[in-house]
């Protein structure tokens, strides 16, 4: 029986690593410390910036950046420069800028919080960032992801920086540099409970309305899903429509408030709308669903057209039509005449009645079972008083809606002149008599 050969025995062997395996060690420090050192030299003239009399060089700053980019490692420490850019240097948690052991803080002037004094001076910084972010596109994803990170620390910065932060901010939001939602993570409670989160939001909606208008505030709003979320903003026991209408007021975003309104008169109507539904659903009784309507009506201080317009809504939503064109003619006039008493009771401008019959008129056209129906409909409103002679006449002339038009104008004609030659009849008969 052979016995197997020993193998070699490789110890003392030492293995090469290839350069491409080789790790690299994560080193933000250094590369923060080389770019304030290159920040260094961007004063006017070329003068150094420890001078604190000389001022930043902004075309000097973005040429360094536009350079050191080549050298230094902006894909792996992109979030580290776009700090130092902002803030000066590599921000510790809660705000303040990082200690270095002997070194103390290491930081630079030429940054936002630092040079950008005013509004035109933060708009030339945000004409460095723009210049760099086309040279490096990559780093565009960088930058929101930092500002989520940096707008947490708000409490953490003077008021002084806080408002520099904003008003670039600001900038970023309204031309899409950042992300609108990366505004969302400012709503934490210890920045909510001193009102630093308000202040600071408000700041950025007055640069947004000063830059691009009260549409663009809105759109910002809708966009980073503050709109349903404005109230946590504000302290937990200011948490009142009044507080959040006179905080808007007084920091000159009127809108804000109408617009809050309009979503709050939007939820009450939808509340009502189903209630509405659900008791003519139940067939509960009419005079109980006009009583509740109109407390509810009061309460949220809708306008008695808008109600109208809800009635004709849930009464045709209540029923499942008959498919046969002939025989759901019959079903509606029938289920209508159920419900005359509740059109009565909110048709009592001829504003309502307009409102009515254009409701009518969408509904017939959307519902193509209903086209030729529509007339009989009127009818039946005309009969039991529900719409007047004047405002049919002045729908028919030029009160109607575009859908259909020449479909029902067609179908009301021999109405409309019977209801013109009654109008006329009653003229001579009133010259007669006096």
């Amino acid at each position: 029986m052979s016995q197997k050969a020993e193998l070699p025995s490789l110890t003392g062997h030492r293995t090469k690593t290839r350069k491409r395996d080789e790790k690299k060690v994560n080193d933000p420090s250094g590369f923060r410390d080389s770019v304030i050192e290159g920040l260094a030299r961007a004063g006017v003239g070329g003068v150094d910036l420890e001078d604190v009399e000389v001022q930043v060089d902004l075309d000097a700053v973005s040429k360094f950046l536009d350079t050191a980019g080549n050298k230094l490692d902006y894909r792996r420490y992109g979030e580290t420069l776009l700090e130092v850019l902002i803030a000066g240097g590599l921000l510790a948690p809660g705000g303040s800028i990082q200690q270095d052991g002997e070194k103390g803080m290491v930081q630079t002037r030429a940054c936002v919080f630092q040079d950008a004094v005013d509004l035109e001076r933060v708009k030339a910084w945000d004409q460095v960032f723009i210049k760099l972010m086309r040279r490096y596109k990559y780093l565009e994803k960088m930058l929101s992801e930092e500002m989520r990170k940096i707008l947490v620390y708000l409490r953490g910065f003077t008021q002084e920086h806080r408002t520099r932060l904003a008003n670039i901010t600001a900038l970023w939001v309204a031309s899409g540099l950042i992300l609108p939602g990366t505004l969302v993570v400012i709503i934490n409670e210890h920045q909510v409970k001193d009102s630093v989160a308000l202040d600071f939001m408000l700041d950025v909606l007055s640069v947004v309305k000063t830059e691009k208008g009260s549409s663009a505030v809105l759109t910002l709003l809708k966009r980073s899903g503050l709109d349903s979320m404005l109230d946590q903003l504000f302290p937990t026991n200011k948490r009142t429509p009044e507080n959040m209408k006179n905080a808007f007021i007084a920091a000159g975003q009127p809108d804000i408030v109408t617009y809050l309104a309009g979503l709050e008169n939007a939820g009450a109507k939808k509340d009502i709308q189903r209630s509405l539904r659900i008791s003519i659903s139940d067939e509960e009784p009419t005079k109980e669903i006009i009583r509740d309507l109109k407390e509810s009506v009061k309460k949220n201080g809708l306008l008695e057209q808008e109600a109208v317009a809800m009635i004709w809504n849930a009464v045709m939503s209540a029923v499942e039509w008959n498919k046969k064109e002939d025989l759901v003619h019959e079903q509606a006039l029938k289920h209508l005449k159920n419900y005359i008493s509740l059109f009565s009771a909110f048709t009592s401008s001829a504003k309502s009645e307009m409102i009515l019959c254009n409701k009518v008129q969408e509904y017939c056209y959307d519902n193509q079972n209903f086209l030729k129906c529509f007339n009989k409909i009127v009818l039946l409103f005309y009969k039991t008083e529900v719409l007047s002679e004047e405002v049919i006449l002045k729908w028919y002339k030029d009160g109607h809606v575009p859908k259909g038009w020449t479909v029902f104008m067609d179908q009301m004609k021999k109405f409309i002149d019977w209801l013109e030659q009654a109008e006329s009849e009653s003229e001579e008969e009133s010259d007669e008599e006096d």
